[in-house]
């Protein structure tokens, strides 16, 4: 008769605390994975999604506040000079460009050059070993003060590994944390009972924690943002860019219509009622709807021998231009005028207001201009060429 070896004893309580250990350390695991993956592709699309639309955002509000002022010139009702007054305190005032760029020259001459971090989702391989570090080497895996602080500088350099989606640098750290030792006492020890209720609700805290910060990630803007975009976060930025150059286009119509509006029965060269308010209007750089009626032209229409100037400022220059024009700033314009060409001017800025100015100003010279409607904003919408001065991608800033 054979023996046979009896079946080892096992506390049924001990072993249902291992199974949910295990079970709730994999969702664990998994959760930290996907909170940090969000993370991650929440911080890229918001860096993207500024690169992309601000410039859009700035427009429409400077857009915005052009046509609000020009309504309130034309009515000068005091609700609409106070929307006007408003919609302006949106936009941004222009820095001191002086001071600006005397500033970036002290730090970059104090200071190595700052590199933006790449765009970049971790893969499925990067998820893998990033969770695999994890199990192994989280802080909270010791209760030993010097063992935390050493395994918590070591998941520091997993998640800066992660972050880049560098599958490499994580190999790495997993072959190197191989041979670390093991803080969770032996199965067989007498103490293994208290560690795993301790463990299970650590585990348990953090899932919690974990499934909060998930849903307060997905909550925000950017998050909401990519949620409608999920797998295909370009196309979300193209569909929104379209919308706001949409909108841009309907501000820049109504914004013409304020400029060439005026009551039925106007006396001829009569603008309406903002008609010889122009002296004592506020100081503003671009106030279209306080000008009387100049000559005006739509992009499609200039000519092809067309003498072009631009009259924005140094960076909205540089930023992007057409290639053949000639650049004067409206803040520099008087004491530059003997550079002005003797011959009929089409002149452009942004969105049609300071070159409207400038227009007026050349007429009133006995010089032959005419502005160009839209400006800039008008040139890029038809498609037409445009350079940088630092040779990258070219826009209208």
């Amino acid at each position: 008769m054979t023996a046979v070896s009896p079946v080892p004893w096992t506390d049924p309580e001990r072993q249902w605390l291992e199974e949910r250990v295990a079970a709730t350390e994999l969702a664990w695991l998994t959760l930290d994975v996907d909170v940090a993956t969000l993370r991650v592709e929440i911080d890229n699309f918001a860096l993207i999604h500024h690169e992309r639309l601000g410039p859009l955002y700035a427009r429409l509000d400077e857009l915005e506040a052009l046509v609000a002022e020009a309504r309130a010139a034309r009515t000068g009702d005091p609700e609409d000079r106070r929307r006007a007054a408003a919609a302006r305190r949106v936009v941004d005032e222009l820095p001191d460009l002086d001071a600006l760029f005397a500033t970036v020259r002290e730090a970059a001459e104090a200071t190595e050059p700052v590199v933006a971090p790449p765009r970049v989702r971790p893969g499925k391989e990067a998820q893998r070993l990033y969770r695999e570090l994890a199990r192994q080497a989280h802080p909270d895996l010791s209760t030993d003060p010097a063992e935390q602080e050493r395994r918590s500088a070591f998941i520091a350099r997993a998640n800066e590994a992660y972050a880049l989606g560098d599958t490499g640098a994580l190999r790495a750290l997993a072959e190197e944390w191989s041979t670390a030792p093991e803080s969770a006492p032996a199965p067989d020890a007498p103490d293994r009972g208290a560690w795993l209720e301790q463990r299970l609700a650590w585990l348990t805290a953090r899932v919690a924690a974990l499934a909060a910060e998930r849903v307060e990630l997905e909550s925000t803007a950017m998050g909401g943002l990519l949620a409608l975009g999920a797998g295909d976060p370009d196309r979300l930025l193209a569909e929104l860019a379209d919308q706001l150059l949409a909108k841009a286009a309907e501000l820049q119509a109504e914004l013409s219509r304020l400029l060439t509006w005026a009551p039925p029965d106007a006396a001829p060269g009569d603008n309406g009622p903002s008609a010889g308010r122009h002296a004592s209007a506020p100081d503003r750089q671009e106030y279209p709807g306080m000008f009387q009626q100049i000559p005006t032209a739509d992009v499609a229409d200039l000519p092809s021998d067309a003498v072009l100037l631009d009259v924005r400022e140094q960076d909205e220059w540089d930023a992007g231009h057409a290639a053949d024009a000639l650049h004067i700033p409206m803040s520099q314009f008087t004491a530059r005028l003997d550079e002005v060409p003797d011959a009929p001017l089409y002149v452009l800025c942004r969105v049609g207001g300071r070159s409207a100015q400038v227009v007026q100003y050349l007429i009133a010279q006995g010089r032959e201009a005419v502005n160009v409607d839209g400006g800039m904003f008008a040139w890029e919408q038809a498609g037409r060429p445009m350079v940088s001065s630092s040779g990258d991608q070219a826009f209208v800033l």
